[in-house]
């Protein structure tokens, strides 16, 4: 039996405990996936839908005040109440009305009510005269809120009498779109796992190979709801970071699998003894898979430096997932990979197909002559890939930021035919108002009328209420009532600022920016949705480098720590980036001018969320830079050994090519069933990434990758001296060694002519 303490030969510590009692590991996997299926069950209700804005921004603080002293000037629900063939002003119908509104302030948790009937308010009736509104607020969080919707909403929705109520504001939209987005994923699943089974069945040829990464991509995704329940009990959790959690935990376990699968079936064909396979599998592709693991953890860690709790929660589901994917395959596929030896291959459904036996690279050799053609001509294949993608990037250059609302839904949802009506139908646009708190206002009437008027004045306002009454081009239009009164309560007052228009515009930008240069004489704060908008922006521009410097840092060290190179983690840094262009050109070019939406089922806004490039970035880089650990970890294995660079690139390549296009081809597959999703920005964050990690594979890993190493030839493993000492004392290598022995100071294999 071969002596597992040998060097070179045996498992480390952990996987020595692992293969000596693999029935144990399994034994212990699944109660583990039992008690994640408990503890993370009813995870989604405990999840938000929003988390776009930055809760520390001013935006956020005139928000929250306002809630607390004018709940009425913060609604998140309203009831659109249509009179049919009649007006509004119809007695029947403004009798049926104010019971209804009466009645829901009588509901528990609801505030704020305000109607149409009640304060004969322009910006509450249709200009046709057939819709008018009902607006309250539900207090409490998120969480508080759904279940008061849940309650009520029944209860109202329809017929009453002369007139029907339908739903709208950001309640209903969150309601409706967790709905869908629980949906969607549970579509998305049942979609992509007997795909993602067939594919890999077509990988490996054996089924019983090709149903392991899935055992560990089950785990990963239980163990990390089980994670995020645990969470939500002391943060706010996006309920997106679930479709995060599907496509990675798949994703990666896959990746992962592939790789250790892949080599331990070569060290079988060699004809080693399963525990010695396992053993030389943990020692090399088990190291790579911790690192790449600790790269793509690394990636979307950077998320953790913005305050919105949309960006955070997909830093937490994605570290958590990359973690247990990355624990699940150093565990569940060892142990299994003993007791299974050269059953690995069995039931095997590719026979008939294949004209070798596995492992002897028919396509292998192809990815070979593939190599060996893109160095020979490494000049044209760097240019050309190098051009293609900048110039797929470029329509990025023309994006257009926006806030997220009710249009990502499908236009048959009910909440969004409601904002629709009054997007188009009601004056001066109140989704698009900039609510003013003015704090010491109401001791200083005069001020306060003086400053509504100056307000009024401002480019592309309507009109302004306050308690001092409505002003429109500086004129007073209403005197004040009881209703604008009710806009004081103490010293502190509000006033909105209404105007045509989306609110998330450029013209409404400018109007936030505006107001808040507009001089008074007590202290003022601006919410609404365009004030959220520019905060969020600022925050993100602010945050960013911080996070892109993190990760590039990051990832030189562990390139280097991989390597032991100076040059080859700029690569890895600047290459991965680059084939990020080609995802952030469809985004806009499909997202945001509206190419395809006829094909896709989507209504383009006009603009992209303001958090989404920075997610994709995180999340597509870090997948790059997996495929890139594992390209860069056979080609240093191989360079180690020989000491030939060209030939350890094609080596490289040669060994990795197939596995990373078929990582990528099921990859993808798991994120455009993400992306078949009904909501917009799922469907974006799905089909983007998708595009992404082939062009990972397709060019960057195949062309640019072997491109570029060619021309920069032996030059590429250079480092300084301290460094190579360096890396020869603390960094990774995958023979078990610590740095292993540089090449560099090896004796030199003698290259042809030519060669270099």
């Amino acid at each position: 039996m071969t002596d597992v303490n040998r060097p070179g030969g045996g498992l480390s510590g952990w996987g020595r405990v692992i293969t000596a009692r693999p029935r144990l590991a399994l034994l212990l996997t699944l109660l583990f996936t039992a008690l994640a299926v408990v503890a993370g069950s009813g995870v989604a209700d405990r999840m938000g839908s929003g988390g776009w804005q930055d809760p520390g921004a001013e935006s956020s603080y005139a928000a929250k005040a306002l809630e607390e002293h004018f709940p009425a000037s913060q609604p998140n629900l309203i009831l659109l109440v249509n009179s049919g063939e009649a007006t509004v002003d119809t007695p029947a119908v403004a009798a049926e009305a104010r019971r209804l509104a009466e009645r829901l302030e009588r509901e528990q948790s609801v505030e704020g009510v305000v109607s149409y009937w009640a304060t004969g308010a322009a910006a509450l009736r249709a200009q046709d005269g057939h819709e008018a509104m009902i607006t309250a607020r539900i207090a409490g969080d998120e969480t508080d809120a759904a279940k008061v919707f849940d309650r009520i909403a029944p209860e109202y929705r329809g017929s009453h009498g002369p007139v029907k109520v339908s739903f709208g504001g950001p309640v209903a939209v969150r309601h409706d779109m967790q709905e869908l987005v629980k949906e969607d994923l549970l579509r998305a699943e049942l979609i992509a796992l007997p795909v993602t089974l067939l594919l890999l069945v077509l990988v490996f040829g054996s089924a019983v190979a090709a149903l392991l990464p899935l055992g560990v991509g089950v785990v990963a995704i239980l163990g990390t709801n089980a994670v995020l329940r645990g969470i939500t009990e002391f943060t706010d959790v996006s309920v997106f970071a679930q479709n995060l959690t599907t496509a990675l935990g798949l994703g990666l376990a896959i990746d992962y699998a592939l790789f250790i699968v892949r080599r331990f079936r070569e060290e079988l064909s060699r004809g080693a003894e399963p525990l010695t396979a396992v053993g030389t599998t943990l020692r090399t592709a088990g190291r790579t898979v911790l690192f790449s693991a600790l790269t793509v953890a690394v990636s979307l860690a950077a998320m953790l430096v913005f305050p919105q709790y949309f960006l955070r929660s997909f830093a937490y589901a994605g570290i958590a997932v990359v973690a247990l994917a990355a624990i699940a395959a150093l565990v569940i596929l060892p142990a299994a990979l003993v007791l299974l030896g050269e059953r690995i291959n069995a039931w095997d459904l590719r026979r008939a197909l294949r004209r070798r036996s596995p492992g002897s690279g028919v396509t292998k050799d192809g990815w070979a002559r593939a190599a060996r053609l893109v160095m020979r001509r490494a000049p044209v294949f760097a240019i050309a890939a190098t051009a293609g993608l900048v110039l797929l990037g470029l329509p990025f250059l023309s994006v257009r930021f926006g806030n997220a609302d009710d249009r990502q839904l499908p236009a048959s949802a009910e909440c969004r035919t409601v904002q629709q009506h009054i997007r188009d139908g009601f004056p001066g646009s109140p989704g698009a108002a900039v609510e003013v708190l003015a704090e010491g206002a109401a001791a200083q009437p005069s001020a306060l009328a003086d400053y509504s008027r100056r307000l009024s004045e401002l480019p592309g306002v309507v009109r302004v209420e306050g308690p001092r009454g409505a002003y429109a081009q500086g004129r007073l239009t209403q005197e004040p009532g009881p209703a604008e009164a009710a806009r004081a309560d103490g010293d502190a007052a509000y006033v909105t600022v209404l105007r045509e228009g989306a609110a998330g515009d450029a013209a409404g930008q400018d109007l936030v920016r505006a107001v808040r240069t507009e001089p008074a004489s007590f202290p003022t704060s601006v919410a609404g949705p365009g004030a959220a908008l520019v905060d969020s922006k600022a925050v993100i521009a602010d945050r960013l480098p911080w996070a892109l410097g993190m990760i590039a840092a990051v990832t030189l060290v562990l390139v280097f720590l991989l390597t032991g190179s100076l040059l080859v983690p700029v690569q890895a840094v600047v290459l991965n980036a680059l084939s990020l262009t080609a995802m952030y050109g469809a985004v806009v070019w499909v997202f945001q001018d509206g190419h395809l939406s006829g094909l896709l089922g989507f209504t383009s806004t006009g603009d992209i969320e303001t958090t989404l490039p920075v997610l994709m970035f995180c999340v597509a880089f870090g997948l790059s830079m997996d495929y890139g650990v594992f390209l860069l970890s056979r080609i240093k294995e191989e360079y180690d050994r020989t000491g030939d660079h060209r030939s350890a690139v094609v080596f490289g390549l040669q060994r990795t090519g197939g596995l990373i296009t078929a990582a990528a081809a099921i990859l993808a597959v798991v994120m455009v069933a993400i992306g078949a999703s009904r909501v917009t920005n799922t469907k974006m964050l799905g089909l983007g990434i998708a595009l992404a990690v082939l062009m990972d594979a397709m060019v960057v890993r195949s062309l640019l990758v072997p491109a570029v190493m060619r021309l920069t030839g032996r030059a590429t493993w250079w480092a300084p001296g301290p460094l190579r000492r360096l890396h020869a004392r603390i960094g990774l290598s995958e023979e078990g060694t610590p740095g292993g022995v540089p090449a560099a100071e090896r004796p030199r294999t003698v290259v042809p002519s030519g060669a270099e």
